[in-house]
């Protein structure tokens, strides 16, 4: 650790460490210095259960056999160098990857990491803690153990006296302090931590990103799919837009989820008339409205959304300087944003999530996210703050709770982080 700060300090910090992997070291230098074999980056590879369209399964497919990219074929830019699969369900994918790729089967999670030894001995690790079967709360949230999982990697990190970087799936963990610990940890030890949805890298239509500084009133996310699993995705649709607005993210102050009649009734008051405006905008970026004889039977509105999907659930979020997000689980099936800025201008656009089955069946929108998890372990950085999914995480726990008390508003103090986004654009443009 002594070691990476000094390096940092001197200015050489990412092109040194990354000597070994590329073969080369500063522009002065390299005609002097004896050429190596280039060597990809190996990873430790922590899945909870490879089957069938699990998350496991696309992203260890992807970091084996490669992936689609800009018009070719990408063979991955890093290695699988070992693994560990915490389930084995009757439909397993894990044992036949793992025998086709000849790759390294651990028992435990400290043994991928030191690949057997008593040291860190990979560049990487990555954390896919998703699907499988495990228990869930009171409160319905599953208790995937990305958090206890994540704990073990910073063990060895601390033994080894280095770190590497890490990427984390969808939401940190269901508690708070779990959550502000493993953010922590990674700045504590001083490596690149990755984490959160495929929904802000995956394609657009149309392929805008909002305008860096947009002075923003409200945004809106219209989206499908469960609590404490598909609202992390539809928080981070609207964050990685509204984030970009002006003076940046500043934090959320309150949290109140609605479901049924309730949410419609909120949605119908006066001061959403710009809500309702938004919702409307967004459900027209949809190519998946559930009809009835191939087309709807009234114009998209409100009153189209409510009787035809009369159960939705909403999250109704207030930020520190003022702005609003609103995000619903109604029954499209694709994620679509919209947002308005100070002078009345809407921005909207659908992030493209084909589900399996409805049109893909090879879930390209992973593609983007691990081309980003290769490129953060290659050279060393997140290309976006991972506060982005901190905050996402705090949303998901502050919606489950409201719901939970009986879908009253949760105030949210401790969610009072400040970020600054990415300035270049991170979605799949290409």
């Amino acid at each position: 650790m002594e070691r990476r700060r000094f390096l940092k300090s001197a200015g050489l910090g990412s092109a040194f460490l990354a000597a070994p992997l590329s073969g080369s070291l500063t522009p002065a230098n390299v005609a002097a210095t004896p050429a190596r074999p280039e060597r990809r980056p190996r990873i430790a590879f922590l899945g909870t259960v490879v089957r069938r369209h699990s998350h496991a399964q696309h992203f260890l497919d992807r970091h084996t056999l490669g992936y689609t990219w800009n018009g070719r074929w990408q063979e991955p830019r890093i290695e699988v160098g070992s693994v560990f699969i915490d389930q084995f369900p009757k439909e397993d994918l894990a044992k036949s990857r793992i025998k086709r790729h000849d790759l390294d089967l651990y028992p435990t999670i400290e043994e991928a990491l030191t690949l057997g030894g008593s040291k860190l001995a990979v560049d990487g690790v990555v954390l896919i803690g998703e699907h499988g079967d495990y228990p869930t709360n009171e409160k319905g949230q599953h208790l995937y153990p990305r958090y206890d999982w994540f704990k073990k990697v910073v063990k060895v990190f601390e033994d080894s006296g280095r770190s590497v970087p890490v990427f984390n799936d969808k939401h940190l963990s269901t508690a708070w302090d779990e959550c502000v610990e493993m953010v922590e940890d990674s700045r504590r030890l001083d490596f690149a931590f990755l984490a959160g949805s495929s929904l802000p890298v995956t394609r657009r239509m149309p392929a805008i990103d909002m305008p860096l500084g947009t002075r923003l009133k409200e945004s809106v996310c219209v989206a499908y799919g469960g609590v404490d699993s598909y609202d992390i995705h539809a928080l981070e649709t609207a964050q990685c837009m509204s984030e970009r607005r002006q003076g940046g993210e500043t934090g959320v102050k309150q949290i109140h989820a609605l479901k049924g009649e309730n949410l419609w009734n909120r949605l119908a008051a006066a001061d959403c008339q710009t809500t309702r405006k938004l919702i409307v905008s967004a459900l027209t970026r949809s190519h998946n409205l559930p009809v009835k004889e191939g087309f709807p039977t009234a114009p998209v509105s409100m009153e189209w959304l409510q009787s035809n999907m009369p159960n939705s659930i909403g999250y109704l979020v207030e930020h520190r300087d003022g702005l609003r997000t609103t995000m619903l689980l109604t029954g499209i099936r694709d994620f679509n944003y919209a947002g308005m800025t100070e002078d009345g201008k809407v921005i909207s656009c659908q992030m493209y999530l084909p589900m399996p089955g409805h049109g893909s069946t090879t879930a390209d929108f992973f593609n983007p996210l691990a081309r980003h998890i290769e490129t953060t372990i290659i050279e060393g950085k997140s290309p976006y703050p991972v506060e982005r999914t901190l905050l996402t995480s705090g949303m998901v726990i502050g919606g489950v709770d409201s719901l939970f008390q009986s879908e009253k508003p949760v105030p949210t103090p401790h969610l009072n982080i400040a970020y600054a986004p990415a300035p270049e654009s991170t979605f799949w443009n290409d």
